[in-house]
């Protein structure tokens, strides 16, 4: 389900903005309608963490997959503005190759369950590295036209994830029926998934610096570098980002979740924050693959570690709270970038590189003592 979804998403990512471009938008409503995506997003990523037990994750999720159909349909056939806003408030359709809503909440909060014998950091290892690869593919799509027709694979992916979905054990509800009395979707770990909230929203705000559109504005300004140069960059940085996402399992079952997440995080950030100060395109680049070669390790570990230290009962609040913690975040910082080029082209390299280096470490001081539960 995950990987056909993310053929569309990777689709949607290209074509909704040429889309936009072509019916000739304002900048103000382009902006509204952007804007509307990313509030749907963390809208129903936090319906979905107060209520989303209590209805039923496989409800939950069916639903969620009527209303992609819908939205994708509205961005496909017409152009009438409230439409698409009460569309994009939705939060089912995704502004990024890999979409981290409410899909992705309840797909963490699932995935333990549906094969219970497995190490959950394996299996969201392979998730993420299906929905990357999906997701590239996606992209690679649009070259064959620009037609806003094609977001019609947004249903097409939806009613093939609902007959998928069928197929949905009972077992990846289990969590709340564990409980012996009725409680409210966080109550162990309130403090626990706050803490977790707060510092993922630092690291979503510091990489909102250094989004891949802006570092292909600023390697355009700063080196020249040619769209065939950084098509060919972008390719390999999925490519790699697949690769660590299986290299982080083992890692992780050599030396843990968070050790896995920091250690591998923080090096990655230091070579960011070293492309501020790169004086050639090639050792940008470089510094840039390096970076990726290992920056994305903490995506299935973290995954893993939010399930892992709460209790079965709060997965899905706990995947959600903290999904949307990032989705806000990284907007922000992305706002910011502008303002940071001021004092130089390499700046907003810097500054993101410092924040999520200040993000892993604190992160590693405040966490290290915080048992994981049991992983199943």
């Amino acid at each position: 389900m995950q990987g056909t979804r993310a053929v569309a998403y990777g689709l949607g990512s290209v074509l909704i903005g040429i889309t936009l471009a072509k019916r000739g938008y304002s900048d103000a409503a382009v902006g509204v309608i952007l804007a509307a995506l990313l509030l749907g997003n963390a809208l129903a990523s936090v319906l979905l963490a107060r209520y989303g037990d209590r209805f039923g994750r496989r409800r939950s999720y069916r639903v969620l997959l009527v209303l992609m159909a819908c939205a994708g349909t509205v961005f496909a056939v017409t152009g009438w503005l409230p439409a698409l806003i009460a569309a994009g408030l939705t939060g089912t359709l995704s502004t990024d190759v890999v979409e981290s809503g409410p899909f992705t909440s309840l797909e963490q909060a699932m995935l333990p369950h549906a094969s219970p014998d497995r190490d959950p950091t394996r299996l969201f290892g392979t998730y993420n590295t299906v929905a990357t690869l999906a997701g590239s593919f996606g992209a690679l799509i649009a070259l064959v036209g620009s037609t806003p027709y094609l977001l019609l694979a947004y249903p097409l992916a939806a009613v093939t994830g609902l007959a998928v979905s069928a197929g949905l054990s009972a077992g990846v509800e289990v969590g709340r029926e564990l409980e012996e009395e009725d409680l409210p979707p966080l109550h162990r770990s309130r403090g626990i998934v706050a803490r977790m909230c707060g510092f993922f929203a630092l690291d979503s705000f510091g990489g909102g610096f250094v989004p891949l559109t802006f570092i292909a504005y600023l390697f355009t300004r700063k080196y020249g570098a040619s769209p065939e140069t950084l098509a060919v960059l972008f390719f390999a940085i999925g490519l790699l980002q697949a690769v660590s996402f299986q290299a982080a399992v083992r890692i992780a079952g050599r030396i843990g979740l968070l050790r896995t997440m920091v250690f591998t995080h923080l090096p990655s950030n230091v070579l960011l924050a070293a492309v501020a100060f790169a004086p050639s395109l090639r050792s940008a680049i470089v510094l840039l693959l390096a970076r990726f070669a290992l920056s994305q390790m903490d995506v299935p570990t973290r995954q893993a570690y939010v399930v892992g230290v709460v209790d079965p009962s709060e997965r899905t609040a706990a995947a959600a709270y903290t999904n949307v913690a990032r989705t806000v975040a990284r907007p922000v910082g992305a706002l910011m970038a502008g303002a940071a080029l001021r004092a130089g082209l390499g700046a907003p390299f810097l500054i993101a590189g410092t924040l999520k280096s200040v993000y892993d470490v604190g992160f590693y001081v405040a966490s290290h003592k915080t048992p994981l539960r049991s992983p199943q």
